[in-house]
């Protein structure tokens, strides 16, 4: 049975711009109800989220999944704390990511693979001060501009 290749791939803009990012890794999300179906309609936001360890197990909080326009009294609550499941040795490892000053856990993108499972790819990452976020500015801003120059002499 061939699924239905799908373009859904909701980014987290803010993460890249905040942190910098040391590694990524791709997790399962445990939805519930009809969040598959809302999260196939794009209906979906990665701003403000964040993963924590709980119990040994690595959970995503914030993850704004909007109630599905189809679902009566069975939609699900859009804020809720999901799962997310990795192999034990990615969590050991990432648990002692975290632990170190000044890394944290956030989602980079919200995606639904070739099988229709909803993935979440999470990244280790490092917090940007003020002065890094200008550098990374510059540093866009400059490559906009020779990309510009590139084109009109062609």
């Amino acid at each position: 049975m061939k699924t239905k290749q799908t373009a859904i791939r909701i980014k987290n803009k803010r993460a890249t711009f905040d942190y910098e990012i040391l590694e990524r890794y791709t997790a399962g999300v445990v939805l519930v109800g009809t969040e598959i179906k809302a999260l196939r309609e794009g209906k979906a936001n990665l701003t403000d989220s964040f993963c924590f360890f709980f119990n040994n197990e690595l959970w995503v909080k914030n993850l704004s999944i909007s109630p599905y326009f189809y679902g009566s009294y069975n939609n699900h609550n859009p804020r809720r704390d999901r799962k997310l499941l990795l192999t034990t040795k990615e969590l050991r490892k990432l648990e002692r990511g975290t632990k170190e000053k000044g890394c944290t856990l956030i989602p980079t993108l919200l995606f639904i693979n070739e099988k229709g499972l909803a993935k979440l790819e999470i990244a280790l990452a490092k917090g940007k001060k003020e002065y890094d976020k200008r550098d990374s500015i510059k540093e866009k801003e400059d490559k906009r501009a020779m990309d510009r120059a590139f084109k009109s002499k062609i």
